[in-house]
């Protein structure tokens, strides 16, 4: 299906012309057939040559329905625009031509009607000159009468032509539908309508309203039933879910968890040319203008930060990306500004001259999502956020660090590095003896939300030993402590598995943290609190319990390695948590057949 809406003045053909090419009446409501004007937004369909099913979404054109009018129009990719051949250019006209300029459409037909009432040569030169300021400045044009049916057959062909030359949306994209319609059936409860852009709804489908997640429980599209939806599409969604009564005109349903909900955006804002004589490009737009995007119109405060960008504060949480485009307008003047949407997910501006810097960061964009520039500009973000907002990272090409999806720039990174090399550089000068921080301690004073990130940028001559990032590359202990080490060593030559006692320890000059540093150096084996032997005792300690009959008990094993129970029961405790030893239901002990026997050097 291929969506289209309509564009002009009030009362100058345009519902006539969409019923001229569809056979239906786009005006559904009894006073808008007495008032003779659109009030509310009309929908039908036909089938065309070579393209298939067109739907036309037909917008009021009173000035009183302009919101209206720029719920249809706003996601809708390209516009029947009509203007009446007897009758001059129409204030109505100009207005909502500027807003298709502000959005960026360029895909358009201009259709002079009621060519059966006046020559439109006038009426087609002047549309033509007031389209050429505009984005629509390569449209099409038809003189066409939706009375008689003269130029309906090449308005059709020009329909085609222009559906030709659409951009074929994305059928497994993130669905975004702004809901236009929303009414309840009895039987079938809440329905909504709207026009989807991208995507695919199907039956069973959850959706976010930003408040609550609606499930699908039907879709129709042309009026008939159907299992799923792709867009471009006008569909009807039949929802189930809790708190749908929040749910109405001008809100959005998107899939779930792949949209970024924001209430501050930074964007640039273009002029709509204004029409007529001596025609100029509007002012700024007021502090308080309107935002109209998709089918919502909310109030924002607008805050220049320099020339043609701003940041808006919106009273509504909506799901935008980078690229959106939507319209700023003066409900006062009339006027209208363009608006793109730069960034979604801005930082806060806190101090004073932020205003100025963040619009120096923005200065280069222009609403195309550029992966690098936005790693770069923030350093470090959330791959998910990224990809919510429209920039989707390709890990191949990231030149940063990617860890713990997590995004950090390489200039972020550097500054990690840094300030890494430093912390623990300080630390083991002022702690020899405990060296290392470990890298949750780390992430947390760099400012850094993963460990992985501290991991990722461990570089010579730091390293990571054991959880924890130190630049020596080897322990390197005082002389007493060497001496002492020395002292346990010469005690345990010959009765390798007599544990110096804690006494001797402390008369050794032993506490707990110069233990721990032994320990943590290879240069003694720490079984329990207090209780020490020298590296390579617990291999040997497996062959000679392997010469025992298997399996065996804690005094068997005691007596074979001439200990205390004092010593034996950790050191048992050590070879089950290394898989040497399996201990029994009953107490006893078997050495492990997988663990193979470990040549013995004899204690160091």
């Amino acid at each position: 299906m291929h969506v289209i809406a309509t564009a002009g003045h009030v009362d100058h053909g345009k519902s006539t012309l969409v019923k001229a090419l569809t056979g239906t009446d786009p005006d559904r409501l009894e006073e808008e057939h007495r008032r003779g004007l659109s009030i509310q937004l009309g929908y039908c369909w036909t089938s065309l040559p070579r393209v298939g099913e067109v739907a036309f979404v037909d917008v009021p054109g009173h000035e009183r329905f302009i919101s209206t009018m720029l719920a249809g129009i706003g996601p809708v990719p390209a516009v029947l625009f009509v203007v009446a051949a007897d009758d001059p250019w129409m204030p109505q006209a100009a207005e909502h031509l500027a807003a298709l300029d502000a959005l960026g459409v360029t895909h358009g037909v201009l259709a002079v009607t009621r060519s059966d009432l006046a020559d439109p040569a006038t009426a087609r030169q002047r549309a033509l000159t007031e389209l050429s300021r505009t984005s629509l400045r390569d449209a099409s044009v038809v003189t066409v009468s939706g009375r008689t049916g003269d130029g309906l057959d090449e308005l059709r062909s020009q329909l085609v032509s222009m559906v030709e030359s659409l951009d074929v949306p994305d059928a497994a994209g993130d669905v975004r539908l702004w809901v236009d319609r929303r009414f309840s059936i009895r039987g079938a409860g809440t329905v909504v309508t709207g026009t989807l852009p991208a995507g695919t709804v199907s039956v069973g489908d959850s959706l976010d309203s930003g408040s609550g997640i609606a499930r699908v429980r039907g879709v129709q599209s042309l009026g008939e039933p159907v299992e799923s939806a792709s867009g471009v599409a006008r569909v009807a969604l039949n929802l189930t879910g809790a708190d749908l009564t929040r749910l109405d005109r001008g809100d959005v349903l998107v899939t779930p968890d792949a949209w970024h909900f924001t209430d501050l955006l930074d964007v640039r804002i273009t002029s709509a040319p204004r029409t007529g004589p001596g025609a100029t490009r509007s002012s700024s737009p007021p502090q308080r203008p309107m935002l109209h995007i998709g089918a919502t119109a909310v109030a924002c405060h607008c805050r220049p930060l320099a020339g043609q960008l701003a940041r808006l504060t919106i009273g509504q949480r909506l799901p935008l990306r980078v690229g959106d485009r939507a319209l700023l307008r003066d409900p006062g003047s009339r006027r209208i500004w363009g608006v793109t949407v730069l960034d979604p997910a801005p930082p806060r501006l806190r101090r004073r001259g932020a205003a100025r810097r963040r619009a120096a960061d923005l200065r280069s964009l222009n609403g195309l999502p550029d992966p690098a520039a936005e790693v770069a500009r923030r350093g470090l973000v959330p791959r998910s956020l990224l990809t919510r907002i429209g920039v989707r990272v390709d890990p191949r090409d990231h030149p940063g660090v990617l860890a713990d999806g997590w995004l950090m720039s390489e200039e972020r990174a550097a500054q990690a590095r840094q300030g890494l090399e430093q912390l623990v550089h300080d630390h083991d000068l002022e702690f020899p003896l405990d060296p290392g921080i470990p890298l949750v301690v780390l992430a947390e004073r760099l400012g850094l939300p993963a460990v992985e990130l501290v991991r990722a940028v461990v570089r010579p001559p730091m390293r990571l030993v054991d959880g924890r990032v130190t630049t020596q590359a080897d322990v390197v202990l005082p002389a007493h402590l060497e001496a002492a080490i020395t002292a346990v060593r010469v005690e345990l030559e010959h009765k390798p598995f007599a544990a110096p006692t804690a006494a001797r320890l402390r008369e050794l000059g032993f506490d707990t943290r110069r233990l721990a540093a032994a320990a943590k150096a290879g240069r003694l084996l720490r079984l329990a609190p207090g209780i020490v032997l020298l590296p390579g005792a617990e291999h040997t300690a497996a062959e000679l319990l392997r010469e025992l009959p298997q399996p065996f008990t804690t005094s068997q094993a005691r007596a074979r390695l001439d200990t205390t129970r004092r010593v034996i029961l950790p050191l048992l405790e050590h070879l089950d948590r290394s898989g040497v030893t399996r201990r029994l239901p009953d107490d006893r002990r078997l050495i492990n057949a997988a663990q193979p026997a470990r040549p013995s050097k004899g204690p160091p």
